[in-house]
């Protein structure tokens, strides 16, 4: 479901009510934990973390009129969404995310390649989402686009 709006203070406020408290909190957690130099902005209709053209000039090879796609949270019909490039990127950290997530969350993993789906609201692992939003910085981020773009 993607939204219209322009800032992330209007894409929460747009939110049903019971999704706002935990897109709000996990929106916080990105934040505190993200590496300077990504920057927050609406992208795809969702909270985007993106490495802005001031600091990646190609910006992404798809459209190069927009910045390097990092991480999305958004809410979707059935389940909040966190999309993380690094864990479709990063063979290790996409190990190391799925032998956390049972530390940290009562429920069984719901992934796809980059999507973390939470289902339950309830139980949104908020502690692992931040540590996993500090892991890569904006050059390691930059590193592995550039090699894997190369390689294909």
């Amino acid at each position: 479901m993607q939204s219209k709006a322009t800032s992330s203070r209007q894409y929460i406020d747009e939110l049903p009510e019971d999704r706002k408290e935990v897109i709000q909190k996990l929106r916080q957690t990105i934040l505190k934990n993200l590496p300077k130099g990504f920057k927050e902005e609406m992208s795809y209709g969702m909270l985007g973390y993106v490495v802005p053209h001031s600091l990646y000039p190609d910006g992404y090879h798809c459209d190069t009129s927009l910045p390097l796609p990092f991480m999305h949270l958004a809410s979707q019909k059935n389940f909040v969404a966190v999309y993380h490039m690094g864990v479709y990127s990063d063979k290790k950290l996409l190990d190391w995310f799925v032998a956390e997530f049972p530390k940290h969350c009562k429920r069984k993993l719901n992934m796809g390649k980059s999507c973390i789906r939470l289902k339950y609201v309830d139980d949104v692992p908020y502690e692992l989402i931040g540590e996993l939003s500090s892991k890569i910085s904006v050059e390691e981020w930059i590193n592995m686009y550039e090699n894997a773009i190369k390689n294909r």
